[in-house]
């Protein structure tokens, strides 16, 4: 059996354990899949890059808005989709050969499971091997939760994992699920051209934003998709290319594509992880402590695995942590999952850090909250924006943020000095008097809310 001294499961963030510091060990890494994992080959950045292009092709459309005579005349998705996807996998190429290269790191391309805590057996197609090492990192991710109706149906649905590299937009995409991932592919498909429907069981989109935000934007949703909250489907029908989705209410929609966006679970049922004396919480995420430690002498886990932030930035400062534990076990340092900011890049971007409003009145906590339009600043007089707002959320007796929530253009990089603030504990009278804000810059919107809950 070969005997490493570290092996690394995933190679998404999981791969960014292995620094300089590992060169004097033997280290493995394995990936059934792509390197640089779910952020790099499924999500974020491909995501991002497609938003993008979508802002853009709106943009053009609303010009007349900016006195500005412009047609948009389309979005070419073959071409877009393979610039992103030259990059995206040049990307993956490029990591995957680096570590093979390496002269300290052996890449296995399989699927790991355990056999005890410090052993693993490793499928390569039809063959496999068994390995051991001193220190195993378990950065295996997550994948999309697909429900039963659909399941059973045995017809096609694409998830977040497939449905950016289809070769042509949908004429009528139907969404199942109403959270970031639907929000932000309904943005890209709309502007490529499809009709879009949302499914969705909740009231409102958006459900885990502050309740102001996920108003707002549902509100807004309404103009541009056709919605169906409160709803849950029953069955799923038809054929290829002519789906029927029968609703609980008795309703039946078509489709040419359904896109399955209920949410994500973890990879750990994967893995055999009670063979190694691993737990579980409920919803299948590693059980670990503050220093990513599971509760198997040697064994760390970071990611979406563990994580109750499913968020790239989140696993990659995990990943520094764990990098730093397996070199450092007399010198210990804990994950700081403080303040963690997340962004929503659809159309208009949302952002939010801390508490919810109902969180915090669920707790009954003594706050104060303030919020500003887009509209009452300069720069949102620029831009011509109607919709946006900056909502915030502090302690009434310290002044320290509790919340931030920001719904509007730019919002996922206006979010930053509150996630500063709230990192370290600046108060929000200090926050909105000692720096200069410039003006007019939008970040004015935040000043101006910060001096309401100074006051």
């Amino acid at each position: 059996m070969r005997h490493h001294d570290v092996i690394v499961i995933g190679a998404g963030s999981g791969n960014m354990v292995i620094g300089d510091s590992f060169a004097g060990l033997d280290v493995a890494v394995v990936e059934e899949r792509r390197f640089g994992g779910t952020c790099l080959n499924f999500g974020c950045i491909p995501s991002k890059m497609l938003a993008y292009a979508a802002e853009v092709a709106d943009t053009v459309q609303r010009a007349g808005r900016y006195d500005v005579d412009a047609e948009l005349l389309g979005l070419r998705w073959t071409e877009l989709r393979d610039r992103v996807f030259a990059r995206i996998d040049a990307d993956e190429a490029k990591g995957r050969a680096g570590r093979e290269a390496s002269d300290f790191v052996t890449v296995y391309p399989g699927h790991a499971r355990f056999l005890g805590p410090t052993r693993l057996q490793i499928e390569l197609g039809a063959e496999s091997v068994s390995v051991e090492a001193d220190q195993i990192v378990i950065a295996a991710g997550g994948r999309p939760v697909i429900p039963p109706p659909v399941a059973a149906s045995g017809l096609p649905y694409e998830t977040s994992d497939t449905i950016m590299r289809i070769e042509t937009p949908p004429r009528r995409l139907a969404i199942l699920g109403g959270g970031y991932i639907a929000a932000e592919l309904a943005h890209v498909f709309a502007a490529a051209g499809s009709e879009v429907v949302i499914i969705e069981q909740a009231d409102h989109l958006l459900g885990p934003q502050d309740e102001s935000v996920a108003q707002a934007y549902t509100e807004l949703a309404r103009h541009r998709f056709e919605l169906h909250l409160g709803r849950e489907l029953t069955k799923l029908e038809g054929g290829p290319g002519a789906l029927r989705l029968r609703l609980d209410d008795g309703t039946t929609l078509t489709a040419d594509t359904l896109l399955v966006a209920v949410g994500r679970m973890a990879n750990s049922d994967k893995l055999d992880l009670d063979k190694a004396g691993i737990s579980t919480h409920d919803d299948g995420r590693i059980v670990v402590d503050k220093y990513q430690r599971t509760e198997v002498d040697g064994v760390y886990a970071l990611g979406d695995i563990c994580s109750p932030y499913p968020l790239k930035h989140v696993a990659n400062r995990e990943a520094e942590t764990v990098a730093h534990n397996l070199r450092h076990p007399d010198d210990l340092r804990a994950t700081d999952h403080g303040a963690v900011p997340a962004a929503v890049f659809t159309d208009p971007q949302v952002a939010s850090v801390g508490s919810t409003e109902q969180d915090i009145r669920d707790a009954g906590s003594d706050y104060v909250a303030a919020s500003t339009q887009f509209a009452d600043v300069a720069y949102g007089w620029a831009i011509e924006d109607t919709t946006g707002f900056c909502k915030l959320l502090a302690d009434r007796a310290t002044g320290r943020l509790l919340g931030a929530h920001l719904l509007g253009p730019q919002a996922a990089t206006l979010i930053q000095p509150l996630v500063v603030a709230m990192t370290l504990d600046i108060d929000v009278k200090t926050l909105a008097e000692r720096p200069l804000w410039i003006h007019p810059a939008l970040t004015e919107v935040v000043k101006e809310t910060l001096r309401q809950l100074a006051a």
